[in-house]
């Protein structure tokens, strides 16, 4: 399934894409698109539903991001070799763990807008991973099966503030509109492989971005096993697994950063596409 958020921000509806790509509304069977409703019970009975028999949504509403009351939102670092590699920086031993705040997140076509004093603001284009039951020292053998689903997120990160402010990566990373996430969450038996995926990112419709998930350093269920040692991940945790190369600050000799007006379009296979205007704070 392919599942949506859709409406005014704050009052967001819960929905489904049909076999069609029609959104249809299922405010009927759940009250949101959150972590009560991940567990494997709750999307069986949404998949014995009759799309057809959903209520069609009229015209072109806004699309949320498809995960809402995220609980923790927590991002891997430097997790691709070609990545690091074109950040000159050593292969890690452990995943790279930060956090961004939630507070970041926002739908997949919402403007980003940077910062006051921002002038290295950047994009990464990630796969991210929905907790759908709770994983607590899981191996990763069975950490799939704690997965809900998979969605997109651009982990936008202000450079100066991740690497100059003193502190952790979080600063640069929790920024609003930092986290723009989905369209839609795509539940993991619709996702053959999460370890490949092909991944891009344009910015001003040039290929920025290129990259697949095969290339990541530690895997998905490796991610999760390892979180899961350090701390309980619960339903509607998402997790973002890093990016690969392309980035802005990777650009080799003269890095290039975001201005308002520039637009970005990130892409990953089976998972749609986001798009996002990028704006300023006054």
């Amino acid at each position: 399934m392919k599942l949506v958020r859709y409406g005014d921000i704050g009052a967001e509806k819960p929905g489904l894409l049909d076999a069609d790509g029609n959104l249809r509304d299922l405010s009927a069977h759940v009250a949101d698109i959150n972590g009560d409703m991940l567990g494997d019970g709750s999307l069986d009975r949404l998949r014995a539903l009759d799309p057809a028999s959903l209520p069609l949504v009229d015209g072109s509403p806004r699309i949320g991001a498809c995960v809402g009351n995220i609980g923790k939102f927590l991002c891997i670092g430097l997790n691709y070799s070609d990545h690091a590699a074109e950040t000159g920086a050593a292969i890690p031993e452990h995943p790279i763990l930060f956090f961004k705040a939630t507070s970041a997140v926002v739908g997949p076509n919402d403007a980003v807008s940077m910062p006051r004093g921002s002038t290295h603001t950047d994009w990464e284009v990630e796969l991210g991973v929905v907790i759908g039951s709770t994983a607590k020292y899981v191996t990763k053998e069975t950490a799939l099966d704690h997965v809900a689903g998979y969605c997109i997120v651009n982990d936008v990160s202000e450079r100066h503030f991740q690497t100059q402010l003193t502190g952790q990566w979080t600063k640069g990373k929790s920024c609003d509109t930092f986290g723009p996430t989905g369209p839609w969450l795509v539940t993991r038996d619709e996702i053959a492989d999460p370890q490949n995926l092909a991944m891009s990112l344009d910015v001003n419709g040039k290929r920025m971005q290129t990259g697949n998930t095969a290339t990541m350093i530690f895997t998905v269920a490796e991610i999760i096993e390892h979180l899961s040692s350090l701390m309980t991940l619960h339903p509607g945790d998402v997790i973002t697994t890093g990016t690969p190369p392309g980035v802005g600050m990777g650009i080799k000799p003269d890095p290039i950063y975001l201005k308002s007006g520039d637009v970005m379009e990130l892409h990953i296979e089976g998972l749609g596409q986001q798009r996002q205007e990028v704006t300023q704070d006054a």
